[in-house]
């Protein structure tokens, strides 16, 4: 029995964590953290685990002897949250996004040789992880591609972090690609903005959206279309419960679901 506790349990995707961790028979729910939501009873707000309070502080799962916490907060939260963690040896599964590359450097370096490990990645559907490698794989064998992200219309960034790291992979897997024909663009953005030397990345935001990609390459007399729909943040969770299990085997710091796919 692996024992978890989540940071920012009271948000939608920290509550959807929390349901999957107290659902899984391998697992043990023993902390809940969030200081917007401290006092509630995990309970009061439909979760399993009534009876277990959200902490306003990480303490929280010190006490409770939480061996992994997971974090799907906002980023300067999460850099926090991983700091404590690796100051007191609990292994980190983060699926917030806007690391830099800073950030990252700086977190290889404090769970390098330390008591505790960590997974970060940007993205945790399994999903949405082959359909990357899957068009990093079709890059070398096509002339042109462009990337469709459509997600739901209170995401306030664009295009979304899965689309640019798609575009860079198939980039660093193909510098080969055409020259956009567009002489003249009637309406500005049009053509989307690129993601990577080559490849255009379009943004969609719509009510009844959910998360959604679609690579399209093409070349002589063909095209191949990869797709990927994410309908609920449930789609998140298969990936979660992986890195969870998976998190205490690698040592030091994990960027990308891929490694622990075998991808």
């Amino acid at each position: 029995m692996i024992r978890v506790g989540v940071f920012g349990a009271g948000g939608r995707m920290g509550s959807t964590v929390c349901r999957a961790v107290a659902d899984d028979p391998e697992l043990e729910l023993v902390a809940a953290v969030d200081p917007y939501h401290a006092g509630i009873d995990l309970g009061d707000l439909g979760l399993h685990g009534a009876g277990l309070q959200i902490a306003a502080k990480a303490d929280a799962l010190s006490e409770a002897d939480a061996e992994v916490a997971v974090d799907f907060t906002v980023v300067d939260a999460a850099r926090e949250n991983l700091r404590w963690c690796a100051e007191h040896g609990v292994h980190a599964v983060v699926g917030t996004t806007g690391f830099s590359a800073d950030d990252l450097a700086e977190m290889r370096d404090r769970f390098d040789g330390g008591e505790s490990n960590a997974v970060i990645a940007p993205n945790f559907t399994i999903g949405a992880v082959l359909m990357m490698r899957f068009a990093e794989l079709a890059a070398p064998y096509f002339e042109t591609a462009e990337i469709i992200e459509l997600h739901h219309d209170q995401k306030v960034d664009a295009p979304s972090g899965t689309a640019m790291t798609t575009a860079q992979r198939m980039a660093a897997a193909s510098d080969d690609w055409a020259e956009d024909p567009t002489e003249k663009v009637v309406a500005d953005g049009a053509r989307g903005g690129e993601g990577a030397p080559g490849i255009r990345v379009h943004s969609v935001r719509l009510k009844g959206l959910f998360a959604h990609q679609e690579v399209v390459l093409g070349t002589t007399g063909q095209m191949l279309s990869i797709r990927h729909d994410s309908f609920e943040r449930t789609a998140y969770m298969p990936g979660v419960l992986l890195a969870i299990r998976k998190v205490r085997e690698r040592p030091g710091l994990t960027v990308g679901l891929d490694a622990l796919l075998g991808l």
